[in-house]
């Protein structure tokens, strides 16, 4: 590997063509080259639909094949500790979706791992590195809103398809891992701090899975924040998030949809502003981000020691909420 990245998938989740396989295709320096499902048919019908050259009928086997110097782990939530430690050990690169693993000690022990590897993993969190973000990041830090009083993000959508993995605790599944750790992610951006939770309430799918989240957090420097997740709930659909300061309001329209519209809007006592963005989708960001890290160390902000902090931060609010933590699948 000098010059470009080569990518294998473990799964075949539906989220994959999105996040890697059509932006890669439009990348001079990353291919997707292979891929393993948990059976060898799986994974051929999965190739064949989407281009890719390497089938194998197993994740071990990915990662034992030299043609293959990075991994995509979109893989149920429970699992993705186990086997981005995995990859690691194979000596592949990873970028894994969110949430990060199954809860912050598994997050702890991931992190480690990384750093002691010297290997590029990143959390997918694309959102994060659409200029959209970067820009909301500029302005908070900038001081312009003044001193914050209260941010808060929503992540709301309709799943209402209860058989789906999202909802399986044995998967470490639940509004606030799928949804709320984009929620929580964003409040963190905003409010530049790491928040303490100081409630947390959820509607219930069953006794352990969490179908809506809602969370009150407060950060050292004393302003307030809130979070809002939901797979189904009576907030249909909502992707926003807001800062409040003593000068102005920040708040964004659609911060973690990977296609526009984005929006941003920019209130201040003497002035309004309106920012938007083009139609790049975040996937296509995000995967620069990764081969500019793998291929030239360039620093990126969703690191796995960042990871451990969002899961700190959903851990507490599960707590907060009486609910039991995730924990990873067997």
């Amino acid at each position: 590997m000098t010059d470009h990245v080569r990518i294998g998938v473990l799964g075949a989740a539906t989220i994959t063509p999105s996040a890697v396989i059509r932006p890669a295709r439009s990348s001079t320096v990353a291919e997707v080259v292979a891929v393993a499902a948990r059976s060898a048919g799986r994974a051929q019908a999965f190739a064949d639909r989407h281009g890719i050259a390497r089938v194998h009928g197993s994740y071990e086997a990915l990662l034992a094949d030299p043609a293959v110097d990075a991994v995509y782990n979109p893989l149920p939530n429970g699992l993705h500790g186990k086997w981005t430690l995995a990859a690691l050990e194979a000596g592949k690169h990873v970028l894994c979706e969110k949430p990060f693993t199954a809860n912050a000690d598994e997050a702890a022990s991931v992190a480690a791992a990384a750093n002691a590897s010297g290997l590029v993993v990143m959390e997918a969190f694309h959102y994060r590195y659409h200029p959209l973000a970067i820009r909301v990041a500029e302005i908070v830090r900038s001081g312009v809103l003044g001193p914050l009083r209260h941010v808060e993000a929503s992540v709301c959508f309709p799943l209402p398809v209860f058989s789906n993995i999202r909802y399986d605790f044995s998967l470490a599944g639940g509004a606030m891992m799928d949804a709320g750790c984009y929620a929580v992610h964003m409040a963190r951006l905003l409010g530049d701090e790491e928040p303490e939770v100081r409630s947390a309430k959820a509607l219930l799918r069953g006794p352990s899975i969490d179908r809506a989240m809602r969370a009150s957090l407060r950060f050292p420097s004393g302003h307030t924040g809130s979070v809002h997740a939901s797979m189904w709930s009576a907030t249909v659909l909502r992707l926003s998030m807001k800062a409040i300061g003593e000068n102005g309001t920040l708040s964004v329209l659609n911060p973690l949809g990977p296609h526009a519209p984005h929006r941003l809007s920019l209130r201040l006592k003497d002035k309004k502003s309106t920012e938007t963005f083009g139609k790049r989708p975040t996937y296509a960001y995000q995967l620069d981000a990764f081969t500019a890290a793998v291929l030239h160390g360039k620093p990126f902000p969703t690191t796995a020691d960042d990871a451990v902090k969002n899961m700190t931060v959903i851990d507490s609010i599960y707590r907060a909420a009486g609910l039991p933590l995730r924990r990873p699948t067997p």
